[in-house]
């Protein structure tokens, strides 16, 4: 996948919470779900996804932006996320 950053938030990110925004590379966004972010009004459209890398499940911000997805948070994914991410997919597996 094809990404872009801040380097200022991904070192912040890289310092919170020990993850490299270049792991977005690898985030699997064709079985990602993924919800606009509506709760605010930002100057761009935003998206949550929860998706995996390797074997675990994060919660990906981004803007889509020149073609690329513009990383705005990555982190793992909290319990009740990932119950989120299962109940639905166990949905899609049951249509």
């Amino acid at each position: 996948m094809d990404i872009s950053y801040s380097l200022s938030k991904n070192e912040k990110n890289i310092i919170e919470r020990d993850l490299s925004f270049d792991m977005a590379r690898d985030f699997e966004i064709s079985n990602a779900l993924i919800v606009e972010d509506k709760r605010k009004e930002y100057p761009e459209r935003r998206f949550q996804a929860l998706g995996f890398i390797g074997d675990r499940l994060y919660m990906l911000v981004f803007t889509p932006r020149n073609s690329k997805v513009h990383v705005i948070s990555l982190r793992k994914a909290n319990s009740r996320e990932i119950k989120r991410y299962e109940q639905k997919n166990q949905r899609r597996h049951n249509e």
